[in-house]
C-alpha cells in the first residue's frame, strides 16, 4: 500500500513504509533510519553534516525527503491537540 503526498517526484522514491521494517514507520529506502529519527536529531540541534557523519548511508537528499515527507504528513486534516502554554 502506498501513500501519496505532495512531495516532489524524486522524494517519494527515498521514503518507504513496510510493516516488516521498523514496525511500518517511514524510513529512508535501503536503511532502517526512520523519518522520526532524522526529525528528532534535527530538533535536538544536530546539523545535516552531523547526521550524515553518523549515518554514512544517508544523503542530504534523503534528509530533505524526510523533511518533505513530514511536512506533507502534517498537511493532513488532523487536529493535533497541544497542552496550553504555561505562563
Amino acid at each position: 500500500m502506498t501513500r501519496k503526498t505532495a512531495m516532489k517526484v524524486d522524494d517519494h522514491k527515498l521514503i518507504v513504509s513496510d510493516p516488516d521494517i521498523m514496525m511500518g514507520k517511514p524510513v529512508i529506502v535501503g536503511t532502517r533510519i526512520t523519518v522520526e529519527l532524522i526529525l528528532e536529531k534535527l530538533a535536538a540541534g544536530e546539523t545535516v553534516d552531523d547526521i550524515l557523519s553518523a549515518h554514512p548511508r544517508l544523503t542530504a537528499d534523503a534528509i530533505k525527503a524526510a523533511l518533505a515527507f513530514a511536512a506533507a504528513a502534517l498537511r493532513a486534516d488532523v487536529v493535533y491537540p497541544l497542552s496550553p502554554a504555561v505562563p
